[in-house]
Formats: C-alpha cells, structure tokens, sequence
C-alpha cells in the first residue's frame, strides 16, 4: 500500500493562534455540552481530538503545555481527580508530536487508524487513574466514544483546514 496518492496538493496558509485557540475552546464548550443518558454513552472527547489535530498538524504550536492547560479545565468542568485529564491529554500531546510525520504520510483514511488507536489510550489512561481513585468500571460503552472521535477526524481535518485555504486569485481564473 502506498502512503501517498498522487493528488493535487495545495499549499495552505498558516493558520492563525487565534483560531487554533477558537477550535480549542469550542471543544471545550462541545465536551460541556448537556448529553441525554444514551447520548452520554457514545460521547467522543472533543478536547481530545482536537488537541491531538493540532498536535499533529502545528506540533511547533500546541503541544505540552496546552494539553495540560485544557486538561485541567476539563478536571475542573467534569469534577472529575484533578490532574486526570490533564496526564492523558499531555500524553495523547507526546504521541501526536511524536508521530505527527508518519500520521500525515497517510491518506485521510489511513490516518483514522492511527488516531483511534490513540485516542483509545487516552481513555485507557482516564480510566486506569479513575479506578486507582476508587472509580468504579463505566463498562465497554466508555470506549466507544474513541472510535465515534475517530470517525469525526475527516470532517474535523476538512473544518479545521478550511481557514487556511486560500482564495482563489481573480486574475488567474
């Protein structure tokens, strides 16, 4: 299988802090969001995913301090042990720098497989200091949520690159 298709490739314009801290506070306000008990069950952890994008995507920056940064808001919103979420988020930072390069040498597709697998380890990491709390087993269903976040990660990537698409120029057209 080859790593590359041969497409047109468009050279983005650099994306804007303010956007990248826009996306990262509209996740938070998605993670807040009031979700009906069977809804609870499937809900992906938007601050997750949208860290490890732009982890990926602008490594340079976000990374570290960002994920704990946004982590211990999530402690704090969810009352959940302080410093849980921030431990798995600052993880979940590590792998997306760690392999940002080998993530975007793969088609969209491809990339999906990669990120759940991560995103999976994030809830693993959630879980394991939930129960060494004294937390009780959410069930299987707490996972599910990693694989809806991973089948959200094209349409995220397509929203999230919109901005730095740039326009076409009237005089070439």
């Amino acid at each position: 299988m080859q790593a590359h298709e041969s497409r047109p490739q468009t050279i983005l314009l650099p994306v804007r802090p303010a956007f990248i801290a826009f996306t990262l506070v509209a996740a938070v306000l998605m993670n807040l969001l009031p979700w009906s008990s069977w809804l609870l069950l499937i809900k992906p952890d938007f601050v997750a995913l949208v860290t490890l994008h732009w982890c990926i995507q602008q490594p340079r920056r976000v990374g570290f301090s960002v994920a704990v940064l946004f982590g211990l808001a999530m402690d704090v919103a969810d009352g959940s042990l302080f410093g849980q979420h921030a431990l798995a988020y600052s993880m979940l930072a590590f792998a997306g720098i760690v392999l940002h390069r080998r993530v975007l040498s793969f088609t969209m597709k491809d990339q999906i497989l990669h990120v759940i697998p991560l995103l999976l380890a994030n809830d693993i990491i959630v879980l394991i200091i939930r129960k060494i709390a004294g937390g009780d087993f959410p069930g299987i269903t707490y996972f599910f949520g990693s694989f809806i976040a991973g089948a959200l990660w094209l349409p995220l990537c397509y929203l999230l690159k919109l901005p730095q698409i740039p326009k076409p120029d009237p005089d070439h057209v």
